[in-house]
């Protein structure tokens, strides 16, 4: 499936794959199209973490060029990170030059902020625990300043930040857009509203999907930390007890609700915590009826996520549709709707 190489101008018209699991059927649709496909009493869930600017340019103190793309913030101010060689994001990342080592107390500088390295993690030594020596809001500011969103080869040119934003962007959780958001204009949202499908959110923090490197590949998606109100939990318990389907908008969204049940012996708590809950073939989810995604080819990770909500040989088959319809993939491509009607 070819890649969607630029947010487009109109999400709303952006091409939308119906597969119901249960019937193995698959229509074709618009993103425009989703309020009808949902019904009334049916509850949408969405990510409202903002992306941070995460990728960093800088150099070692051999003035080697390094770019380091921050992966999560840690309960103790110290940051995990993935580095890589020189170069930026039109090179594709497992074509990029091997970084130089970097041992635990070397020093270097990213988008001029002084950095440490604390600690290098397994399974690579590209997996880093690293200290600024700039904290709370000079950090932000310096990052915001200097740093770029995290892309990819397939992309056009380079984004913007607000390419890469939610139209409910909140706090900056975010390393790479939680994308299954994107399509989802206000003026969509106020036409699901306005059709009788709540609306709630929560604030997942999402990780890389890509590093290039196939024994970090490997583990992703790591623990990643969410946040769910006290609001959101009432909502999905008042959906369920009505009859309505609870239809989540990204696998960061599953992840979030089916990790934090998980914890609690299957009951919806609200609250913060870290997940380290991988979905895939066998998991029968214990909160979520739905799934409104990106479309996603076999051999991916994302694609296995899937496989929670419907049968690898229904999901090939749907990607084989797309892919003959010319529908695009990754963040700014087209989506797919995991829902029985």
């Amino acid at each position: 499936m070819k890649p969607a190489r630029w947010p487009v101008d109109q999400p709303e018209e952006g091409r939308l794959l119906h597969v119901e699991p249960r019937e193995g059927r698959l229509t074709d649709a618009r993103v425009a199209d989703l309020p009808s496909l949902l019904r009334d009493g049916d509850l949408l869930v969405v990510n409202d973490a903002a992306t941070f600017p995460a990728s960093l340019l800088g150099r070692t103190q051999l003035g080697e060029r390094i770019e380091l793309r921050l992966l999560s913030s840690e309960p103790d101010g110290t940051w995990l990170a993935v580095l890589f060689g020189a170069g930026d994001w039109r090179k594709r990342t497992e074509d990029r030059p091997t970084p130089p080592l970097l041992p635990a107390g070397t020093r270097f500088t990213v988008v001029g902020l002084p950095v440490q390295v604390v600690e290098v993690l397994p399974p690579s030594p590209r997996f880093l625990r690293v200290a600024f020596e700039e904290e709370g809001a000079g950090l932000w500011s310096a990052l915001y300043q200097g740093g770029r969103p995290v892309q990819y080869a397939h992309t056009l040119a380079p984004l913007s930040l607000w390419h890469v934003q939610t139209g409910y962007g909140a706090r900056p959780w975010a390393t790479e857009a939680p994308s299954a958001g994107l399509p989802l204009t206000w003026n969509l949202l106020l036409t699901l509203r306005r059709r009788g499908v709540r609306l709630a959110s929560l604030t997942h923090a999402t990780g890389l999907s890509s590093t290039g490197d196939a024994a970090l590949d490997a583990l992703l998606p790591r623990p990643e930390r969410s946040d769910i109100p006290a609001t959101t939990v009432a909502q999905v318990e008042a959906t369920r007890a009505a009859g309505g389907r609870v239809v989540a908008v990204g696998t960061t969204v599953v992840r979030a609700l089916e990790g934090r049940a998980a914890m609690n012996g299957g009951t919806l708590v609200a609250g913060e915590s870290v997940t380290d809950l991988l979905l895939g073939p066998g998991f029968v989810p214990r909160v979520v009826h739905g799934l409104f995604t990106g479309m996603h080819e076999p051999g991916t990770s994302h694609f296995a996520l899937l496989q929670a909500f419907c049968s690898r040989t229904l999901l090939r088959e749907a990607s084989a549709h797309a892919e003959a319809r010319g529908y695009l993939g990754h963040e700014f491509g087209d989506s797919c709707l995991l829902l029985d009607a």
